[in-house]
């Protein structure tokens, strides 16, 4: 299956969960992969089992909170490829979850909209530069969440607040960049296996399943794969028309009444 063939892509938060899911997805259809992440030992190591597997793939240590690490590897990408096509802005952190508004302090509001809202921007913002230098074209999908467009019902306004805000960002970048054939959509994955949600299966099965039963009418948690192929349409050329969209990706209603 080569439906990626000569196509460049960045992933950033490649080095785990769904960033890693999208990457190995991408060089399994024949794409030139750059992961993009903190931690080198994981990136490192996702990056050689996609080596391993036959597919061409760069790791670039990266801070999205750092303009000089973005700016970086985007230049990296290029240098190495020559061009870039597709960009996968994942990275995120979850931020305070079961905390009232008030009890939230400044500096964890701070952080996780950093993370999770400004440095999707900041990506974009250097990744949009290299495609138009390239002669234009391509395709960006960002990763809001299910909260991104209702509220949280486990106490972190913050990561519902920047993923509200990842919707409206990457809508508007999709007017701004249409007429140069550059995509801008967004996915919003509801409850799936991650590094965020994981942890709570041992110590709050019961809270797990509670939420799993009122988000998911298929009453079960996602696999990363499931999102990463969505957002491997969203970048192929078999989604041309699809620009400025929001696609919930939750196992079914996310309004659930029964």
């Amino acid at each position: 299956m080569s439906r990626f063939k000569d196509k460049v892509a960045i992933v950033t938060g490649g080095g785990s969960g769904l960033g890693r899911a999208v990457a190995e997805v991408f060089a399994a259809g024949g794409g030139k992969v750059v992961i993009a992440g903190r931690r080198a030992d994981q990136g490192e190591a996702v990056a050689g089992e996609i080596r391993s597997a036959g597919g061409d793939v760069l790791f670039v240590r990266t801070d999205v909170n750092r303009p000089d690490d973005v700016e970086a590897l985007v230049a990296k990408t290029v240098e190495r490829f020559g061009r870039l096509d597709m960009a996968v802005n994942a990275a995120g952190v979850g931020g305070p979850s079961q905390t009232p508004i008030a009890d939230i302090e400044e500096e964890d509001w701070d952080a996780v909209l950093e993370t999770n809202l400004k440095a999707v921007w900041r990506c974009m913002k250097f990744e949009i530069r290299a495609m138009l230098a390239c002669g234009g074209g391509g395709s960006i999908v960002n990763v809001s969440s299910i909260y991104g467009y209702k509220p949280s019902d486990v106490g972190h306004a913050p990561y519902c607040a920047a993923k509200h805000g990842v919707i409206g960002l990457s809508k508007t970048a999709a007017i701004d960049y249409a007429d140069k054939g550059i995509r801008v959509n967004v996915v919003c994955p509801g409850l799936f296996h991650s590094e965020m949600v994981d942890p709570y299966l041992d110590v709050a099965p019961d809270f797990i399943s509670s939420l799993t039963l009122r988000h998911s009418t298929m009453n079960r948690l996602g696999e990363a794969h499931e999102i990463a192929e969505a957002i491997a349409w969203l970048c192929s050329d078999a989604s041309s028309f699809v620009n400025g969209a929001s696609l919930a990706l939750d196992g079914g209603d996310t309004t659930r009444l029964y």
